[in-house]
């Protein structure tokens, strides 16, 4: 009866995977037996306001994903006490930054892709020991591709940041410390190994 009773409850909880990408945000419902139970997807907007640059929007980066953890759920109508757990898979080394106070983004979501940073990583890596400083620190090369230069950008570049920052006024993320602050309603300001090792300051 017990084991029965166990096993009934147990098969009522959901994994939910969300998968934030370059392009679109995806919600998985997984069930007990790792079987995909409902998928949405969502795609939202490339802003490119250079040639080279590329940015998005993080609130519709946050409306996409959220409204696609809604309907993954509706579909099948789980509801959200069946969920055990939301594991999140991201577009890593995109870089946000945003008020710590009121949660409003101060620039667009700086992406992976974007080049903007490459003449400041060029003078980063003539300057003698630099470039291996950071290699044997955090085991990346200096790249544009990484968070850490894309967030000097927009402390050098938006009026007020690097002021407001040292105030403790603004916070920083990949996205997925974006997803779970603004999931948490500004409670939690996390992130893991696999997105704080691709942002080139761990």
């Amino acid at each position: 009866m017990t084991t029965e009773t166990n096993k009934s409850n147990s098969e009522k909880k959901y994994i939910v995977a969300l998968d934030q990408g370059t392009t679109s945000s995806r919600a998985v419902v997984i069930d007990h037996d790792a079987n995909i139970v409902s998928i949405s997807q969502r795609e939202f907007t490339q802003i490119y306001p250079k040639p080279g640059w590329v940015e998005h929007d993080p609130m519709e980066i946050w409306a996409t994903q959220s409204a696609t953890l809604i309907e993954v759920l509706a579909k099948e109508d789980i509801p959200s006490d069946h969920v055990a757990g939301i594991g999140i898979t991201n577009q890593r080394e995109t870089t946000i930054v945003w008020e710590k106070e009121t949660g409003k983004p101060i620039y667009n979501a700086i992406v992976w892709q974007c080049r903007r940073t490459a003449d400041f990583c060029t003078r980063l890596k003539d300057q003698e020991g630099v470039e291996e400083y950071i290699r044997q620190n955090t085991g990346l090369m200096v790249d544009p591709y990484f968070s850490g230069t894309k967030l000097k950008w927009i402390l050098d570049n938006v009026e007020g940041a690097r002021e407001r920052a040292e105030k403790g006024e603004l916070l920083f993320g990949t996205v997925d410390t974006w997803l779970v602050w603004k999931m948490t309603q500004g409670r939690v300001h996390v992130t893991d190994y696999t997105n704080a090792s691709r942002t080139m300051l761990f």
